[in-house]
Parts: structure tokens; sequence; C-alpha cells
């Protein structure tokens, strides 16, 4: 394999596949990409066996093949590099010369035949989705989604498409437990296809985080998305990333949203951030607990720990029924103050510890609840 690519060039397909790679070494050949040599360019893939991404580049291909070569080291080399093109050779033994200027360099690969194949995928099916849009919705809900939770499924965001009345909705829903966050959208009707009645899959949220990493790229073309049984296929501008899909039941999200009620406190949303930023300084290390306390026409925030002291601050609010005190964790409610945009936010829960739904008027298709604590 003979190849020459720009450096820029190269950097951007390293770039958009680090995070697609094997970081533990269960097998070796997972933490490398596969750089293959074709007429029409050099396309750079990686997988997990979950996820996997391809891409093809512009390249001038002197002898077709294929190498596959260490992500990371690769990377690390050619951000090195000034710009510029670059020439890369595999030679016997599957070592590898790379060579830019006078600099030279010669890294050991593995054989390209012993790569992972990715599934192969029909462009039939896909639906063309606003990248502005489904960027947003990922952005509202990935922050919920569990962390190596223990109960699987959580760790996980739920895709919906629910077409009826000639309009198709997008949905995403994101749990650990503890706090859910539910982002939804009208799209509109891909031309002279027929969209199913309703999809429903669970994506890993790392595939949620590679397709939100290639969103915000931004580029030409609105991006694709489609489904399998057990797949779910992306392709943005060239590119394409597949991701299998988690199999169970995602929990009834739909009974943990409270029905609307009286009990709502409006607040401006930049105020609340950051007295909330202010006293969670003091709050206990691991439960982050601050307790809020709802009266007429303010809010008041509270957090004490026996090692540090105290911090109390008031907040005028529209609130006029009767006092209520509850508790919640400041990490849960930052993160959500954090994924929204409008100037205010209301709050409104029934008692003390019942759920507490979260909105702002300028998404109405972005609903949050956190769940309270004991203080």
């Amino acid at each position: 394999m003979k190849v020459r690519i720009g450096r820029d060039e190269l950097l951007t397909g390293l770039q958009r596949v680090q995070g697609v790679v094997e970081k533990r070494n269960t097998m070796p050949i997972l933490s490398n990409i596969l750089l293959e040599a074709k007429q029409e360019g050099a396309e750079i893939i990686a997988t997990d066996l979950e996820i996997g991404m391809r891409g093809l580049y512009k390249a001038t291909v002197q002898k077709t093949g294929g190498i596959t070569l260490s992500a990371r080291k690769l990377y690390e080399i050619i951000k090195e590099l000034p710009s510029g093109d670059i020439e890369i050779t595999s030679g016997e033994n599957n070592w590898t010369s790379i060579q830019a200027g006078k600099s030279q360099f010669k890294i050991v690969g593995l054989p390209s035949a012993d790569y992972p194949a990715l599934p192969t995928i029909e462009r039939e099916g896909l639906i063309p989705l606003a990248g502005a849009g489904l960027l947003e919705l990922i952005r509202k809900t990935l922050f919920a989604a569990g962390d190596n939770d223990a109960r699987y499924i959580l760790n996980g965001l739920l895709v919906m498409l629910i077409s009826a009345d000639r309009k198709t909705t997008l949905r995403l829903v994101g749990t650990d437990g503890h706090r859910l966050a539910v982002a939804e959208q009208e799209l509109g009707k891909p031309e002279g296809k027929s969209v199913p009645q309703e999809i429903k899959a669970i994506i890993p949220k790392k595939a949620a985080h590679e397709m939100r990493r290639l969103l915000e790229e931004g580029g030409d073309g609105e991006p694709l998305i489609g489904f399998t049984k057990n797949l779910m296929i992306f392709r943005k501008s060239g590119l394409l990333l597949t991701s299998r899909l988690m199999e169970g039941n995602y929990p009834n999200y739909q009974q943990v949203i409270p029905k609307e009620s009286n009990r709502r406190i409006s607040v401006n949303r930049l105020e609340f951030e950051s007295a909330l930023r202010r006293v969670s300084v003091l709050s206990r290390d691991k439960a982050n607990a601050v307790k809020l306390s709802f009266t007429a026409g303010r809010l008041s925030l509270f957090s004490s720990s026996p090692d540090y002291g105290e911090a109390t601050e008031d907040l005028s609010a529209q609130y006029e029924g009767e006092a209520l005190n509850t508790g919640f964790n400041a990490r849960y409610l930052l993160d959500v103050l954090g994924v929204m945009d409008g100037e205010t936010l209301s709050l409104q829960m029934d008692n003390p510890l019942s759920p507490c739904l979260i909105q702002e008027a300028e998404s109405p298709g972005f609903k949050c609840v956190v769940m309270p604590i004991k203080i």
C-alpha cells in the first residue's frame, strides 16, 4: 500500500475515530484503525465491535492495499507534523513508514485481513433529519443517561420515531433513575417515502456521543438515520456511523412525568444557576445536597457541611402556593440548567418528596424530571 494524503485531511479523519476505538486492550487490533487505500481515496475505519465508523478522504493512491495502525500513536504523530502532504507506505511484516518533509517514522501495524468487518449498509430506509434539530435533542437528553449503571438499559438513549397525520416526530429519552430528560421535535415528512408508524430503539450512550461530535462539525447535507432489527445507521456527508442497539425494555418514563399542577415556581434561569453554584460549594461532598424553600414571591437556597459551614441565598420568584421545603442534589439540577436556553424556567412539584418537573416556555418539547432527596 502506498498513499499520499494532506496532513489536515488525515488529521480530521483520525480525530473523528479517537472516540470509537477500544481503550481497554481486550483485543489489540481494536485499538487500531484500518487504513485502506482505494482507487477513490483513503478510507479510515474504526470499531469496538459495538460501534463502527467509516469515512473516505481525498488522497492520491499509488498502490492499493490496507494496514491497521495504532489509532492513538498515528494521531499523535500526525498532530505534530506541519501542514503539507504525507506519504504512507506499508511494507513487509506490516511495518509502515510515514514520510513528511524531513520527518520519517516507522511504526509496526497488524494485517488488514485481521480487522473486524463493518456491517454492509444499504441507503434504503434511511430517514433524512435536520442536523441542528437532532443535535439539540441529543444535547438535551444525553446528560441524563446512566454511566455504567447496574441497570444496563439505562446506559443508553431511547430513540423514537412516531409517524401520524402526515407528520413525523423524533423523541429522545435519557434517564439514570435519579433524573429524566425527554426532548422531541417534529420532522418534515420525507418526500415520497413511507415511514413506519413507530420505531423504538435504544442506542448506547457512546454512540450518541459520537453522533453529537459529528453533528457539531457542521458541514453540508442533512444527516440520515435508519434502524434495522439490531443496528442503528447514521450517515453524514460521506461518513457512516453504525451502532448495535441495546436489547431490553426501557422503563415506562411517561409514568414518572408529573401531571401539570398549580404548585409551580418560576425563576430566572441564570440567576438560579449562579446561586446554585455558589451555595453548592458548601454542600456535603457526596450528595451535593442543597435545600430549596418555596415561599410567596421567593426561592431560598441553603446548604451546610459540618466541616466547612453553611451558605444561604434568596432569589425573587413567582410563587403563590403554600410554603414548600425540599432538597436536591445540586449537580443534577445544574446539569439540567446547563442544557436550557430560555430566560425563565418553572419548577413544579406536589410535595417535598414528589418528582420535580422542570420546563421552559421556549422549548415546549423538552421536559426534565429530577427526584428530590431527604435533607
